[in-house]
């Protein structure tokens, strides 16, 4: 399973801008999140960019077609001439099928129920756009708009590392539950050491030949014995 993330917009091409904002940073922050929290699960990823450069919307699509990306995922941050305009909200191609569908009302579902706490929130739907990265995606597409630049209040939480913690962790929570992600098996940590050893004593012997074929016996079992005279 292989995820396409990209984090819209880089280098040249700021994005929208706003309250000491730009669109370009924020969504690489996130993007990253995303990509950190979804290595505890058994899949791929893929980004874009991971550094500030300017990418066509054909060379982002290019590249997920060309890695035959099982899913893109787009995003971004909104902004409005109307400054009180906020909240989130997601898109998928118009007409592009019932698994597209699924996975916006999954994605959508997971990303409000994480920020929603924000103080006046706003959950602004589910929608439809001709986008170029939805439209010339060759696998199923979402992007999402998440809060508003454009408004002091969603600016506000943007610049918060813990409310983009949140946005990322709505996103891998959608990924998580649409795609059914295994959680990878991690080992057991090993106890730390202190330079001491606990010791197992089988026996113990006056005479040293009795001890000495007790040690024979053990080392033929695969067992190490050592015999000291105490």
């Amino acid at each position: 399973m292989l995820i396409y993330l990209d984090a819209g917009h880089g280098g040249k091409d700021s994005g929208a801008i706003g309250n000491g904002l730009k669109e370009k940073d924020i969504v690489l922050d996130i993007v990253k999140l995303i990509e950190e929290g979804l290595k505890a699960f058994d899949v791929k990823t893929l980004l874009s960019r991971e550094t500030d450069i300017f990418l066509t919307l054909d060379e982002r699509t290019s590249k997920a077609n060309a890695a035959k990306a099982d899913l893109f995922l787009s995003v971004h941050v909104n902004s409005a001439v109307n400054t009180t305009a906020r909240g989130f909200e997601s898109y998928i191609y118009p007409n592009s099928g019932a698994a597209t569908s699924a996975l916006q009302n999954v994605m959508h579902q997971e990303v409000v129920r994480a920020i929603q706490g924000a103080a006046g929130f706003d959950d602004r739907g589910k929608k439809q756009a001709n986008f170029a990265v939805l439209r010339q995606s060759a696998m199923k597409a979402l992007l999402t708009e998440n809060m508003f630049i454009s408004n002091a209040a969603d600016a506000a939480l943007l610049k918060n590392d813990d409310f983009k913690q949140k946005v990322a962790q709505g996103h891998i929570n959608g990924l998580e539950k649409y795609l059914g992600l295994k959680r990878l098996e991690r080992p057991p940590e090993k106890a730390p050491t202190t330079g001491k050893l606990w010791r197992v004593q089988v026996g113990a012997f006056e005479e040293k030949e009795n001890a000495e074929a007790l040690a024979k016996d053990l080392n033929k079992s695969g067992y190490r014995a050592f015999i000291k005279y105490e």
